[in-house]
């Protein structure tokens, strides 16, 4: 069987006694898309947060099959590790090139002319608005932005906390599809998504999380066909 680009084993979160993350285990094969779907509250966007090492837990996180357990964010970066967080944290006083550029620091100067390069070709609308302040895009451009600006430092997984938060249902749409090109370029991709119609469509594999807790887990459209998951995950985000 392939090596897992990122597998997790046994991860829990705390915030100070309380207890968010309890003992979960997944697992991204490379290239391919993995969700995590779940209500708000459930303890998505900590276990990111865990995996990206903002967060300290317990349990043991390997990357492409070395432990990297107690490893800074900065050295996580540096093996290839991304996350676009769901409040996107962008420079609003900076122009979208700048915010670009800023993302891919760690590389040189010839590396990063091709990645701005193959940012502004993927996203067309951040080629137009390059000299335009952050602040000043809409929801989806600064999706868009927070996207282009992870893929400069050229990950191999790309994390993705709630990309269709607050964006209307035809920009989550161009979202998607974006996410689901990705793919092919050979990046790995970790979905956090309460849109589970989306999410489950985009995706091969699925985890189900619940309080903190994975409920259940299998193919995307496995999940996508169980009529528990129907029920009570599917009609959240309405149809995209």
């Amino acid at each position: 069987m392939t090596r897992s680009i990122l597998a997790l084993e046994a991860m829990t979160v705390a915030y100070g006694k309380v207890e968010a993350v309890h003992g979960i285990s997944l697992s991204v094969q490379p290239g391919s898309i993995v969700t995590v779907i779940g209500a708000n509250g459930a303890g998505k966007t900590t276990l990111l947060n865990a995996v990206m090492g903002v967060l300290p837990a317990g349990g043991h996180v390997t990357f492409d099959g070395a432990a990297v357990d107690g490893y800074s964010v900065e050295e996580r970066v540096a093996l290839g590790l991304a996350l676009v967080p769901e409040r996107r944290e962008l420079f609003s006083s900076m122009t979208v090139e700048d915010n670009l550029l800023l993302g891919g620091f760690r590389t040189t100067a010839v590396e990063r002319s091709r990645s701005i390069a193959e940012v502004f070709a993927r996203f067309p609308r951040l080629r137009e608005r390059r000299g335009q302040l952050a602040g000043t895009l809409s929801g989806g451009e600064r999706q868009m932005l927070a996207m282009g600006r992870a893929l400069m430092g050229r990950p191999r997984l790309l994390m993705l906390d709630e990309p269709s938060l607050g964006l209307a249902p035809l920009i989550v749409r161009d979202i998607f599809e974006i996410i689901m090109s990705l793919k092919k370029t050979g990046v790995s991709i970790l979905l956090v998504e309460q849109n589970a119609r989306a999410a489950l469509h985009a995706a091969d594999h699925a985890y189900v999380m619940e309080l903190g807790e994975v409920t259940a887990e299998g193919p995307a459209a496995s999940l996508a066909a169980d009529p528990r998951i129907v029920e009570s995950y599917l009609g959240l985000g309405g149809p995209s």
